[in-house]
């Protein structure tokens, strides 16, 4: 069997590319490239689309001056040049000059409208429940399972179109991580300060989760906002560099700025959903910078799953959440009484800054786990096709 056709699309492997790079034999090497790579060259709808797939299968700068050209973005404006597209053969001109599905059937404002749903259902939920304080627990019990449904479809609305949407289900294991990250904004912090703190401070976990989830909720609309204008500049970014390294160097400044923009406007609205639901601080619970560290944690792990990196996102959402849960366990643990040491750590942590430190390093160290992957990832011009 072939090098070739160990690749399911034909497309050689970074092996064969410099094996195909020394191998003497014609004057012309872009012939033997052209050849290995056709398939990708005539579905490509500009030159950066076939630069961006020779970087995936490992064609650097350096292999590109085997090939004689100073870099990829050159070797991929002569492959774009000299192999015909596929309508050019007879094939569906209409479908390969159309616009990107996502802009022809959803314009921006469709998007932009649908992100704000998921705050608008969680805040109206939220004060339906302050309402119904007095009314009997079946009553409040059936308003939250309204309330957890109704917000369930309005995130998969917000989701299902736009910039933060995921082709297929490649998120299907990261939701579970999510649902387990949401239902300890609910319950955990309640939970870790029976434990490990000074006992129970209430059996309503609305009194303390209602601020980050309505502040989370709201911050669907930034996070999309974000990952268009990174799609967007990436793109700028990719059309004017003529090298794989300038255009990383370029690509990762506008991921930092924009992760660090979103972590500004989520402390905003975390700390005017507290100012106007209020929060139960005195347990420490509900704190702005455990529900921020949650929110660029969200925001990293989505934008990675959207530009095919799903598995480095579900490996930083399942660090954060086995934190949390063995800090849940050392707590229940240490009330036994021997094993009282086990959970010292988390009763430091606890009373020095409150139950919401748990979350706030949990979250906030696989979100910085997954900002240096995406710094490297989506900085790769394959990232972005």
């Amino acid at each position: 069997m072939s090098d070739a056709a160990s690749t399911p699309d034909g497309a050689s492997t970074p092996v064969l590319t410099t094996r195909l790079a020394r191998r003497p034999g014609p004057a012309d090497p872009v012939k033997t490239l052209m050849h290995s790579h056709r398939e990708l060259c005539e579905r490509a709808v500009d030159p950066l689309e076939i630069a961006a797939g020779l970087e995936a299968h490992g064609v650097t700068d350096r292999a590109a001056a085997r090939f004689r050209h100073r870099d990829v973005f050159s070797l991929a404006e002569e492959l774009y040049a000299r192999v015909p597209r596929a309508a050019d053969g007879g094939g569906d001109t209409a479908a390969a000059t159309a616009p990107h599905p996502a802009r022809a059937t959803d314009p921006r404002a469709g998007w932009a409208l649908r992100t704000l749903l998921p705050g608008a259902v969680c805040a109206t939920a939220v004060v339906a429940l302050r309402y119904a304080d007095g009314a009997a627990g079946g009553v409040r019990l059936a308003i939250a399972l309204a309330g957890v449904v109704a917000l369930a479809i309005a995130l998969t609305v917000a989701l299902r179109r736009g910039p933060l949407r995921v082709e297929g289900n490649t998120a299907r294991v990261s939701r579970l991580w999510v649902c387990w990250l949401l239902a300890y904004v609910l319950y955990g912090d309640g939970l870790t300060h029976a434990t490990a703190g000074d006992g129970p401070h209430g059996t309503d976990p609305l009194a303390h989760a209602a601020a980050p989830l309505v502040a989370l909720a709201f911050a669907v609309a930034p996070a999309a906002w974000c990952a268009h204008l990174l799609a967007v500049q990436a793109r700028r970014r990719l059309a004017h560099s003529r090298a794989l390294a300038e255009f990383a160097s370029r690509t990762r400044p506008v991921l930092l700025g924009l992760l660090a923009l979103y972590a500004v406007v989520l402390a905003a609205l975390a700390v005017l959903a507290e100012l106007v639901l209020g929060g139960d601080r005195d347990a420490g619970t509900g704190h702005p910078a455990a529900t921020v560290a949650l929110g660029c944690l969200l925001l990293l792990a989505r934008l990675l799953t959207v530009h095919s990196f799903p598995k480095a996102a579900a490996t930083g959402l399942a660090t954060a959440c086995a934190v949390e849960a063995a800090a849940l366990l050392l707590a229940t643990v240490g009330r036994v009484p021997g094993f009282e040491a086990v959970s010292a750590p988390v009763r430091a942590l606890v009373e020095a800054w409150g139950a919401g430190a748990v979350p706030a390093l949990a979250c906030g160290a696989a979100a910085l786990g997954l900002l240096i992957h995406a710094a490297v990832a989506l900085s790769r011009a394959s990232a972005h096709t």
